[in-house]
């Protein structure tokens, strides 16, 4: 079984940054891909970013280009999300994913087939 444990959500005023962990445990895992998404009160949950795990192209929803950072460490077995000039419209709970195999990175929550159980981000006006 793998698990994967997310850190580093919080309260941040807009125009802030945070740092998101996602490290992965368990038995001996290579995702494929890993990625993000985050969910807002009321809304679907959404694809935000996600990284090639061994090519390392990354990949990334529109509202977030050129703010959020994705990347990885191969040997800790953690993606990392950096979100940098965060909006009030971020706010959101956070959740890693792991894609076990596939023919692209996937964008979609169906692809995905590990989950964390997600961190709180809240952004400040």
């Amino acid at each position: 079984q793998v698990q994967l444990v997310e850190s580093g959500g919080g309260l941040v005023q807009a125009g802030g940054s945070l740092r998101l962990s996602c490290a992965a445990s368990g038995r001996t895992f290579t995702p494929y891909a890993m990625g993000w998404f985050r969910q807002a009160p009321g809304k679907e949950r959404e694809f935000v970013a996600a990284i090639n795990w061994s090519g390392g192209s990354t990949y990334y929803v529109g509202s977030v280009k050129g703010r959020f950072t994705i990347s990885r460490d191969n040997a800790k077995g953690t993606v990392y999300l950096q979100m940098n000039s965060l909006k009030p419209e971020d706010t959101a709970v956070y959740y890693c994913a792991a894609q076990q195999r596939g023919l692209r990175v996937g964008v979609t929550s169906a692809e995905y087939d590990y989950w964390g159980q997600g961190t709180q981000v809240t952004v400040s006006s």
